[in-house]
């Protein structure tokens, strides 16, 4: 692991979604750009002490010299944006498969360098957009890409938080700090931060791509330098067939005071609707004009495969966050011993996002800030 040290947040969360299917070791880590708290972090996690390492080139150099076998494996990048392309990219020269939490990269320019040194070096490339996780995210694809909600219409796609209502990051709060620092989470705060999960989310499921969009966005909190809330009017490329191009909403917001993690979706289709929410994960509802409505519950009824595949418990045990980003590290591990065994993984193992999502992620929030700052209506998206 690189960063997720004493006092982060997010590297405790892929800690515990790696360890969860007891596929995963921790071995070694850089944990902080301070080598003194690097190595404590390391200590407080049970690491052998010559493999809690001062730095990300220290560890790598070091790694490489051990046989096969007892080198670490790939390498979970936990750091803030700035820092994701250059230790990627050590990690892959040094011939290590890489997870990196999202956005991929500081800007979309290292985005596509980054995809280029991935097919070039033919190593595995995951990136946590952990909300595709879930069983019943992966239910509504299944749904959607069967044809039961006909062509698809529109897309609602919204992620409101509320905390950043204050100047937290004035407080010395670690995480509001670095998220509205540009030097280090790049051109966006919150469009970049969950934004890219929605956009990440809406293409996951309906299997389509944005093609142009127009976006307003907003800073509130006086003196902050980066958007706290947006809006984001959404035409998907034209789907085969001849059928209207598909329009969407995504708001994204972290100054909705009082909100949690509000992100939910809503897809309307000339069949059919549904309505999924990840503050009740296992309950996906379809909507219907001849009908009543549907509720789908986790682990009870015919669900897809892959829905089945991504489930742990029995129907009306809840299955939330953690489980969902396990889902992901599960299935690259799965690809990743498949690699090392010499065997071909199955389609269920290779379903996380890749080095590909992450340039779209990345393209879509550069497209999001030109649009907001632009006088024209409508940007393409950024390729």
């Amino acid at each position: 692991m690189v960063g997720g040290g004493q006092g982060a947040f997010i590297g405790a969360v892929h800690r515990a979604a790696a360890a969860l299917d007891g596929q995963i070791e921790l071995v070694a880590g850089a944990f902080s750009s301070d080598a003194a708290r690097s190595r404590e972090s390391g200590a407080a996690l049970h690491l052998a002490p010559g493999r809690c390492y001062a730095s990300y080139a220290e560890m790598f150099a070091a790694e490489t010299k051990l046989p096969l076998g007892d080198r670490i494996d790939f390498v979970s990048i936990v750091t803030p944006n700035f820092l994701h392309f250059p230790v990627a990219k050590a990690a892959l020269d040094h011939g290590f498969h890489v997870m990196c939490d999202k956005p991929m990269t500081f800007n979309l320019a290292e985005a596509k360098e980054l995809a280029a040194i991935v097919k070039k070096s033919g190593l595995l490339f995951g990136l946590t957009h952990n909300y595709t996780g879930y069983p019943l995210v992966k239910e509504a694809r299944a749904r959607v890409r069967s044809g039961q909600l006909g062509a698809i219409r529109k897309v609602v796609v919204e992620y409101p938080q509320g905390w950043l209502a204050s100047k937290l990051e004035s407080s010395g709060q670690k995480q509001a700090d670095w998220r509205t620092d540009p030097k280090r989470a790049g051109a966006s705060c919150c469009m970049g931060d969950i934004g890219t999960h929605a956009e990440n989310l809406a293409e996951y499921i309906t299997g389509l791509r944005i093609e142009t969009l127009c976006a307003d966005l907003s800073t509130f909190i006086p003196g902050r330098p980066l958007d706290d809330d947006g809006n984001v009017l959404l035409r998907f490329a034209a789907a085969p067939g001849g059928q209207p191009a598909a329009k969407g909403l995504l708001h994204a917001s972290q100054i909705s005071v009082g909100e949690e993690n509000g992100f939910n979706i809503r897809i309307y289709g000339e069949k059919g609707g549904l309505r999924w929410r990840q503050e009740e994960p296992n309950t996906l509802e379809l909507l219907w004009p001849d009908r009543p409505a549907e509720r789908v519950r986790t682990g009870v009824g015919a669900l897809s495969p892959e829905t089945a595949h991504a489930s742990r418990l029995p129907a009306g045990h809840p299955e939330g966050f953690l489980e969902a980003f396990a889902n992901l590290y599960k299935n690259f591990a799965a690809t990743l011993r498949a690699r090392l065994d010499g065997t071909t993984p199955t389609a269920f193992d290779l379903d996380f996002p890749g080095v590909e999502d992450g340039v779209r992620g990345m393209a879509f929030i550069e497209t999001v800030v030109a649009s907001s700052a632009s006088k024209e209506k409508w940007v393409k998206f950024a390729q």
